[in-house]
C-alpha cells in the first residue's frame, strides 16, 4: 500500500469520530476533507496539499517528571473563573513582547515572554550572544550548553519567564532562507543536539524555553497571508504551503524537534506558513498527532505572533496560547481582533470549547516545574519603555512594574561570548601558514565590515552599509550595550606589537580603485585584511549567496595588489566565495555572527591566542545555482492558494544532495582547518545488544516519543591524535550509511555523532560514540514506525562529510 505523511491509520471508530468532529462551533477547520477507500480503516490522501485530521487534542499527563507540577497546575486551574481562563490563553499588550496578565488573588504575577534566540531583544544592560549558526559551527557541546545557561540566567534576571528560542525551523532546506542564522545547522542531527543542550541550559537557569518554529517554516517569502488593506480581516491570498511527505518530515524536519521534546521543553511555537494546505497553528495532524501524541510533548503550543487565523478550530487542533492577542500597532497583520480573548468565554459558555482547562494546565505545569512561582524576579520596568512593539498607550490592562530599573544582568558573560565567537569561526583556507599572524607591524584593513556602525547598534535595524555585522535582523536579533569592532580590536592588538593599522572602509571605492596606489605612500603591508559581511533578517529571504556591498570586487582589488590577503566574513551562512582559489588570498575565516565581542573573538583567532576549531554546519557550493531547494518565489497568478512549496527534494538537502548527485563543492559540510594537524585511527565498533530487532519495543510514550528509540544499541570508538606542533581541538564526526534494504531515497551517509576533543601537541585520546536506535533507523511510512533495516551498515569517521579517515561495516539481521 502506498502511503505518505498524508496517510493516517485509524480504526473504524476513530475514523467515525474524526468525521463527526468536522462539524462544531467556533470556526471552520482548515483541513482538506479526506476520501474513503477500502478497507474502511485506512485513509489515503493525495501526496501534497492536504493534511489529515487528528482529534481530539491529547490531554497532558505529566509523564517524564512533571507529575508533581501537573497536580499544582490542576489545583490552580480549578480556582479560575471563565474570564480568567480566557486571560490565561490570550496575549495582551504589555511590557514584554508577549504578556499573560496577572491574577493577583491567586498570587499569579503573569507571564513575560521575550525574544529571542541570541539574547533578550527588548532589554537594556543585557548581552548579545553569538547567533545560532555560530553556536552550531563550534560543534562543541559544552559551549552550546553554557551559552544556553548564560542566556537563561539573563532572561530570568530581567523577569522573563519564557525565552522565545531556540530555533530548529528553519532547518536550512534552502541556503537562501532569511532566518537560517537563527538556527544551528542544516543537518537535523547537529541541530537536534544543539536544541537539546540549549533547552537544558535555559531551563536549568529556571527559564522556560520555546522551541520554534514548528514546523516546515523554511522560507520567509509569503510566510503570511496577504490581507485587503481596507478590510483587514479579509485574506486576498493564503500563505505559502510547505508540502512535505511523511518520511521527510520525520527524518529531517521533526528530528531536531524530537530532541527538544525529549529535553522537556516548556513550549513549542507553531509557525506562520501552511503545512500541506493547513495553517501551522491550526494543523491538527502536526500539533495533535505528531507533536502531542507521537513525540509525547507535555507543554503548551503558542502561536507565532499573528499566526492565529481562527479560534476554536485552532484550539481543537492543538493550539494552547494565542500571541500577541490581536493588539497593535504591529502593522496590518496584527491589527485584526483577537480570535481568543472574549471569544474564549463565549465558546466555553456555549459548549463549543471543552479543552480550555487542558490548555491552561499545559501552560502552568512547566511554570510550576521550574519553580517560577517561587520568588521569580519582576519584569524590569525599563522593558516597558524599550518595547516599541507594544507601547504603553496600547495597554488595556494594568501591569505592576516593580523592582530595580535597568538592572545589569550581563555578569561576566562578555568573556564567554568572546570565547564562543572564536570557537564558532571556521578557518576555510590557510595557505603556507599565513595564519596565525606573527606580530605584523604594518596592517592594512579594508571593507565596510571593519568599523563601528554609523547608525549605532540599534534594535532590529535594517541592513546598513557601514559598520561591522555581529547579528542579523528581526525577532532573533539583540540590542547591543556595546560592540567590539574588528578595527578597534586590531588596532589595540597591533599597538601591543608597536605596529600600525591603516584602513579603507568604503567597499564601492575600494572595488573601483587601484589598491596599490593606496598602499604606495605607506610601507608595504605585512598583511591585508578584508572584512566582508552578509545581512539576513526575518520577513525576507536572501536574494543571492554572495557577500554584500560588492565585497567580491573588494577582494579582487585588494588581492591584485597585496600578496598576503586575509579575508574575514561576518555572515548569516552560506557565501559562495568565488575568489577562494586566488593565489594572493592566503586565508579565509568565516566568522558568522559572533555577538558583542566580535572583534576580540576575531583577533584571538587571527593571532593564534585561540586555535580555530570551528567547522561548517552547512555546505558551501561552487555556485548559488548548485543548491537544489531555493525558496518559492514569483508566483504570478492571483489564485487564493497558488503559493505552494513542494519539498520534492525529499531527504536530499545540503550535503545529502551533493553526495547523492556527486557534485563538487567549494567547502563541504563539517569542514574546518586548524593551526595544527590531526589523525584518526583504530576504528572499533560493537553492538550493545546481542539481538537487535528491526522494530523498537512499544513502550509507553514519554517526551521525545517512544523511549526505545533513545536507547544506545551500538558503540563506536576511534583514536584521535594531534600530529602537529601546537595544542588544538579536533572534531571527529561519525557518519552512518544504511543498508541497501532501506527504501529508495535514503542518503548515502548521514551525521550520527560528533565530539570536540582538546589535544596537546603529540597527545592522543580515544573518542567514543554511542549510537541510538533512532540513529540506525529510517521512518517506515507503512508501519508508521522507526525501523532498523536488515543488511550491511557502513560507518565512517572523519573531519568532515568528505574527509573520511576510517570506515567499517557491520551487519544487522533484524527480527520482528
Amino acid at each position: 500500500m502506498a502511503a505518505s505523511f498524508l496517510s493516517v491509520l485509524l480504526s473504524g471508530s476513530a475514523l467515525l469520530s474524526a468525521v463527526q468532529a468536522q462539524d462544531f462551533g467556533g470556526g471552520a477547520r482548515d483541513e482538506t476533507a479526506f476520501q474513503y477507500v477500502q478497507p474502511l480503516d485506512t485513509v489515503i490522501l493525495s501526496e501534497y496539499g492536504s493534511s489529515p485530521p487528528v482529534y481530539p487534542s491529547p490531554n497532558i499527563t505529566g509523564v517524564g517528571g512533571w507529575e508533581g507540577a501537573l497536580e499544582k497546575a490542576k489545583a490552580f486551574v480549578a480556582q479560575l473563573t471563565t474570564e480568567e481562563k480566557a486571560d490565561m490563553v490570550t496575549g495582551q499588550a504589555g511590557p514584554c513582547v508577549g504578556n499573560i496578565v496577572a491574577i493577583p488573588r491567586l498570587g499569579f504575577s503573569g507571564l513575560c515572554l521575550q525574544d529571542g534566540p541570541l539574547g533578550i531583544r527588548v532589554a537594556d544592560y543585557a548581552s548579545v550572544f553569538s547567533a545560532g549558526v555560530s553556536a552550531g559551527a563550534t560543534w562543541d557541546k559544552d559551549i552550546i550548553y553554557q551559552r544556553g545557561l548564560a542566556m537563561g540566567r539573563e532572561f530570568k534576571a530581567k523577569g522573563s519567564h519564557v525565552a522565545l528560542g531556540p530555533v530548529a525551523g528553519p532547518l536550512g532546506r534552502s541556503a537562501y532562507a532569511g532566518r537560517n542564522w537563527e538556527g544551528f545547522s542544516s543537518d537535523p542531527y547537529l541541530s537536534g543536539v544543539a536544541m537539546e543542550l540549549t533547552i537544558n541550559g535555559h531551563q536549568d537557569a529556571g527559564v522556560q524555553a520555546c522551541a520554534k518554529h514548528w514546523i516546515g517554516n523554511e522560507q520567509e517569502i509569503q510566510r503570511n497571508p496577504v490581507y485587503d488593506t481596507k478590510v483587514k480581516t479579509t485574506k486576498l491570498s493564503n500563505a505559502v504551503s510547505s508540502n512535505i511527505d511523511d518520511r521527510t518530515i520525520h527524518e529531517l524536519y521533526m528530528w531536531p524537534f524530537a530532541n527538544a521534546a525529549k529535553a522537556k521543553v516548556a513550549s513549542f511555537m507553531c509557525s506562520y506558513q501552511r503545512l500541506n494546505g493547513s495553517y501551522g497553528c491550526q494543523n491538527s495532524k502536526s500539533q495533535n498527532g505528531l507533536l502531542k501524541t507521537e513525540l509525547g510533548f507535555q507543554g503548551y503550543v503558542v502561536s507565532d505572533w499573528g499566526a492565529t487565523h481562527t479560534g476554536v478550530a485552532a484550539i481543537e487542533a492543538g493550539l494552547d496560547m494565542n500571541m500577541p492577542g490581536g493588539l497593535g500597532p504591529y502593522g496590518t497583520l496584527f491589527q485584526k481582533p483577537s480570535f481568543f480573548g472574549g471569544n474564549i468565554t463565549l465558546a466555553v459558555n456555549n459548549g463549543t470549547l471543552s479543552r480550555i482547562d487542558d490548555m491552561i494546565i499545559r501552560i502552568m505545569t512547566p511554570y510550576f516545574h521550574l519553580g517560577q512561582d517561587q520568588a521569580f524576579p519582576t519584569v524590569d520596568p525599563s522593558s516597558a519603555d524599550l518595547n516599541v512593539f507594544s507601547p504603553r498607550s496600547n495597554w488595556t490592562r494594568e501591569f505592576n512594574l516593580t523592582g530595580e530599573r535597568s538592572r545589569d544582568v550581563r555578569g561576566d558573560h562578555g568573556a564567554l561570548i568572546r570565547k564562543h565567537g572564536a570557537a564558532g569561526s571556521v578557518l576555510l583556507k590557510n595557505k603556507d601558514g599565513a595564519l596565525p599572524l606573527k606580530a605584523p607591524r604594518n596592517i592594512a584593513v579594508f571593507g565596510n565590515d571593519a568599523s563601528d556602525p554609523t547608525q549605532s547598534s540599534v534594535l532590529n535595524q535594517d541592513v546598513y552599509e557601514y559598520g561591522t555585522l555581529a547579528a542579523g535582523g528581526g525577532s532573533g536579533t539583540g540590542q547591543f550595550s556595546y560592540l567590539i569592532t574588528p578595527l578597534r580590536a586590531l588596532q589595540d592588538r597591533a599597538a601591543q606589537d608597536g605596529g600600525l593599522v591603516h584602513y579603507w572602509l568604503n567597499n564601492t571605492l575600494i572595488a573601483k580603485a587601484d589598491v596599490s596606489s593606496l598602499l604606495i605612500p605607506r610601507a608595504v603591508p605585512d598583511v591585508c585584511i578584508v572584512m566582508l559581511k552578509t545581512w539576513a533578517q526575518e520577513a525576507e529571504d536572501r536574494a543571492h549567496l554572495s557577500v554584500d556591498f560588492n565585497g567580491n570586487g573588494v577582494v579582487e582589488a585588494v588581492a591584485a595588489a597585496c600578496n598576503n590577503t586575509v579575508v574575514v566574513t561576518h555572515s548569516s551562512g552560506v557565501n559562495t566565495l568565488p575568489w577562494s582559489d586566488h593565489p594572493n588570498v592566503t586565508a579565509i575565516l568565516a566568522a558568522h555572527y559572533p555577538g558583542q565581542e566580535s572583534g576580540h573573538s576575531l583577533v584571538d583567532v587571527l593571532y593564534g591566542d585561540v586555535n580555530p576549531s570551528g567547522h561548517l554546519p552547512y555546505t558551501i557550493a561552487l555556485n548559488g545555482t548548485d543548491y537544489n531547494a531555493p525558496p518559492t518565489t514569483a508566483i504570478n497568478t492571483t489564485g487564493f492558494d497558488d503559493w505552494q512549496s513542494n519539498f520534492d527534494e525529499k531527504l536530499e538537502i545540503d550535503y545529502r544532495y551533493f553526495d547523492a548527485k556527486n557534485i563538487s563543492v567549494r567547502y563541504e559540510f563539517g569542514f574546518g582547518l586548524s593551526y595544527t594537524t590531526f589523525q584518526i585511527s583504530d576504528l572499533q565498533s560493537s553492538p550493545i545488544e546481542s539481538n537487535i530487532t528491526s522494530f523498537p519495543e512499544q513502550l509507553p510514550i514519554e517526551p521525545g516519543g517512544n523511549p526505545a528509540l533513545w536507547v544506545h544499541i551500538y558503540n563506536v570508538s576511534v583514536s584521535v591524535s594531534n600530529t602537529g606542533e601546537v595544542a588544538g581541538a579536533a572534531v571527529p564526526q561519525l557518519y552512518v550509511g544504511l543498508p541497501s534494504s532501506a527504501p529508495a531515497g535514503t542518503p548515502i551517509r548521514q551525521l550520527r555523532g560528533f565530539e570536540k576533543v582538546h589535544l596537546e601537541k603529540g597527545e592522543s585520546q580515544t573518542v567514543g560514540f554511542e549510537l541510538m536506535r533512532r540513529d540506525l533507523s529510517y521512518w517506515d511510512i507503512i508501519s508508521q514506525q522507526w525501523v532498523i533495516p536488515e543488511g550491511q551498515f557502513t560507518i565512517w569517521v572523519g573531519f568532515s562529510s568528505r574527509d573520511l579517515k576510517v570506515h567499517q561495516s557491520f551487519t544487522v539481521v533484524g527480527g520482528y
